[in-house]
């Protein structure tokens, strides 16, 4: 009967290779530490002859410790710097814009500063204004289809 322990390195080689391949696709440096623990302990109790028993402990404690230990401190470093870029409607709060024409009920258009036109609203501490063509206005929130904006400064000409 052939002994199969003898072959374990193939497996330990083709279980690292698994690892940094799925790495590959999740960039979460989890199955790196996985694949790194069982490349040191695995492989490496398996080079010095030990049993397969030792080779899986070993692997399954080095992964653990570069778990608890290094992956938190790549996911800082990898962290650390600004926050992402606003996109979509998030994009649009604070943004400035001009009337189009004179708002009626509170309730308008405006073209903002990136050019696209929307329908909006005053919002609700500003509803008493009212706000002609050419009124700077800015965004503070997008509800639906309408932003609410607030009134900057009146412009000098109409």
């Amino acid at each position: 009967m052939i002994d199969l322990t003898q072959y374990l390195w193939i497996m330990w080689l083709v279980f690292v290779i698994l690892c940094v391949i799925i790495e590959v696709l999740t960039l979460e440096f989890t199955f790196m530490m996985i694949a790194a623990g069982s490349l040191i302990g695995g492989l490496g109790a398996n080079v010095i002859g030990a049993e397969w028993w030792v080779q899986i402990l070993a692997a399954a404690t080095i992964s653990g410790l570069l778990l608890f230990t290094i992956r938190p401190l790549l996911l800082k470093t990898l962290n650390r710097g600004e926050p992402p870029a606003l996109t979509n409607v998030d994009a649009l709060v604070g943004m400035n814009a001009r009337a189009t024409a004179p708002f009626v009920a509170g309730t308008g258009f405006v073209k903002l500063a990136n050019g696209e036109t929307w329908s909006a609203r005053l919002a609700e501490q500003f509803e008493a204004i009212t706000l002609i063509e050419g009124d700077r206005v800015v965004v503070t929130r997008i509800d639906g289809a309408t932003a609410e904006v607030a009134p900057r400064e009146r412009s000098e000409t109409p």
